[in-house]
């Protein structure tokens, strides 16, 4: 397959955010588009000379399109990819895959009963920077993988949200929405099933009801651990650590701080849901003329720790701490932001490559969000690979 006739389901920031590596890929052509607000419709079909729908059955009915982009809220990734891949499209559909482990397990069946692809993300796992970390990790040449300290502290909580973005049972919160990152990134990494978490998650504010923080001990089989932490409290801000280089890759001023709560306070509801709105793909967004990122993107402070090196991974390089020397890793620039994405997928429906992120990747990072919060709430170990059990013995005939 030369050309990918790609449509894509839901117009809102995630792909406003991947829009660069997705028309700067040679293989992608952009045919169609499902969104339920007009004016996205609009801007898409003059942008890019393609349809756009207000129903997404009638884009799935499209013969000429080959695969789809799942970027609608959290709660409708599991609907729409069943129903895409029933349809013979291949899917890329954000983090996180669904907001039930049931429902993912469901969509990588169904994936694999019509014989199609499915990639989860972006997340931070396809980073440039984490994927040299895995290769280093890989080649052996630094021993055993030991334990890995990751940590990241934001204001997300405090960015303008839709209801559901605040509703841990409709997929909002930091788990569903951060930890997916983090667990992908340290999966991504260590390269070894996951035995065991146990975690503590917290909600420290009222008006945004849902968890905002935690604190995760994560094992793997061969007795290797990671440490995961996250906070979107906006309080301290982790980017202080990386060289004031922010999660999207750009300069940042550390004289703004505080900004996420000032613009939100005094806020109405109905003032926040259109500045959520704002952030997206539309007439007058970045989506012409985004800018470029000079770094690669990232996802707070990681450090990984071998049995003779410990590699700080960073937007910019790779600091390996030896056991006589310190010497870097350069990492090249990004061309463009997620194009790591966009060739995995590409990749993975034309057979060049065996996907890492694929539908049975996107079960077990859920597995591991899902433990997350059930240690959470229990205060014990809990096993991801028990709750996929679970599922699959209760629905054994």
């Amino acid at each position: 397959m030369e050309t990918i006739n790609l449509g894509i389901v839901g117009l809102g920031r995630g792909f406003m955010l991947t829009l660069p590596a997705l028309r700067d890929n040679p293989a992608i052509r952009l045919r169609a588009a499902f969104s339920l607000r007009p004016e996205p419709r609009a801007h898409f079909a003059e942008q890019f000379d393609a349809l756009a729908y207000d129903s997404f059955d009638d884009l799935l009915a499209r013969g000429d399109i080959d695969a789809v982009y799942v970027a609608t809220p959290h709660e409708l990734h599991a609907e729409h990819t069943i129903a895409a891949v029933n349809a013979g499209k291949h899917v890329l559909v954000e983090k996180p895959m669904a907001i039930g482990l049931e429902d993912c397990m469901a969509m990588d069946a169904a994936a694999r009963r019509a014989g199609k692809v499915i990639i989860v993300g972006p997340s931070h796992g396809f980073d440039a920077p984490v994927q040299k970390a895995a290769d280093l990790v890989a080649s052996g040449d630094f021993g055993a993988i030991r334990m890995i300290t990751t940590f990241n502290f934001t204001d997300f909580m405090y960015r303008p949200r839709r209801p559901e973005e605040l509703d841990t049972a409709r997929g909002g919160g930091v788990v569903y929405s951060q930890a997916a990152h983090q667990i992908d990134l340290v999966r991504r990494i260590a390269g070894l099933p996951v035995a065991s978490i146990r975690a503590t998650a917290g909600n420290w504010d009222e008006r945004r009801p849902s968890e905002g923080a935690y604190s995760a001990l994560m094992t793997f089989e061969g007795g290797a651990w990671a440490t995961l932490s996250y906070s979107g409290y906006a309080h301290y801000d982790v980017d202080e650590l990386v060289g004031w280089i922010s999660e999207l890759g750009f300069e940042k001023d550390p004289e703004a701080y505080g900004a996420a709560r000032r613009k939100l306070a005094g806020m109405t509801p109905e003032d926040e849901i259109a500045a959520k709105i704002g952030r997206t793909y539309r007439p007058g967004s970045e989506t012409d003329s985004p800018p470029r990122a000079p770094h690669h993107e990232h996802f707070g402070f990681l450090l990984v720790s071998c049995e003779k090196a410990d590699f700080k991974v960073s937007p910019t390089q790779i600091t390996v701490y030896g056991d006589t020397e310190r010497r870097t890793v350069a990492i090249a620039p990004p061309r463009l932001p997620r194009v790591e994405v966009i060739d995995e997928f590409v990749g993975a429906i034309a057979g060049d490559r065996q996907p890492v992120h694929d539908g049975r990747w996107g079960v077990d990072t859920m597995a591991c969000c899902e433990a997350l919060l059930q240690s959470s709430r229990t205060q014990r170990d809990v096993a991801p690979a028990s709750l996929i059990d679970a599922i699959l013995e209760k629905n054994r005939p």
